[in-house]
């Protein structure tokens, strides 16, 4: 029973081997030959269809970056601070603030005009109106300084004081001048 299994294999091999048909083997030796050693023309004309594609995209989006830079730098605009040739006044801030200054400029306006000036009160009308200009000027002064540092609370307010200031004035001259007026006419009764 001694066999040597090699050899048992070998003979199963051979036994089992399908057979071809005839010339099978040097058919296929001669068709592997000619699709082997066959020298395929590779085709390009896809990928050259693609690299002509990607050069006109990339030389439309550099044109087309390059006009619009273009574009830009000529329509930038530099612009100069705009300087007011017409002073900005309290009235000018708001509609509020334009109610108080024709308030208080109407009314002084209609106390000047209602002062009644005499030879007997010339010299106290007189120097009340000399602290009605310096407050004016002081008036103007604040303006000039709303129209270069621009509005603040500080400015507003300092306006608005002055205002008042002048309505008082001319409130104490007119009571002054009643006064001067009665003891007037007490004297002449």
């Amino acid at each position: 029973m001694k066999q040597d299994l090699r050899e048992l294999f070998k003979k199963e091999q051979q036994a089992h081997k399908p057979k071809l048909k005839d010339g099978h083997e040097e058919r296929f030796l001669k068709r592997l030959d000619n699709d082997v050693f066959k020298e395929k023309k590779k085709s390009y004309s896809l990928l050259k269809i693609a690299a002509t594609i990607l050069i006109l995209i990339t030389a439309g989006v550099f044109g087309y970056k390059e006009y619009n830079q273009q574009e830009t730098i000529e329509t930038i605009v530099v612009t100069k601070p705009r300087v007011n040739k017409e002073p900005i006044s309290l009235g000018d801030l708001s509609p509020d603030l334009k109610k108080v200054e024709d308030y208080y400029t109407a009314t002084i306006n209609v106390s000047l005009s209602n002062l009644p000036v005499s030879d007997k009160n010339k010299i106290l009308v007189d120097s009340y109106m000399e602290q009605l200009t310096k407050l004016n000027s002081e008036y103007e002064i604040l303006t000039k300084e709303l129209n270069e540092s621009g509005p603040n609370d500080h400015t507003i307010t300092a306006l608005i004081k002055n205002l008042q200031l002048r309505l008082q004035l001319l409130q104490k001259l007119k009571k002054k001048l009643d006064q001067l007026k009665t003891e007037e006419n007490d004297q002449i009764i």
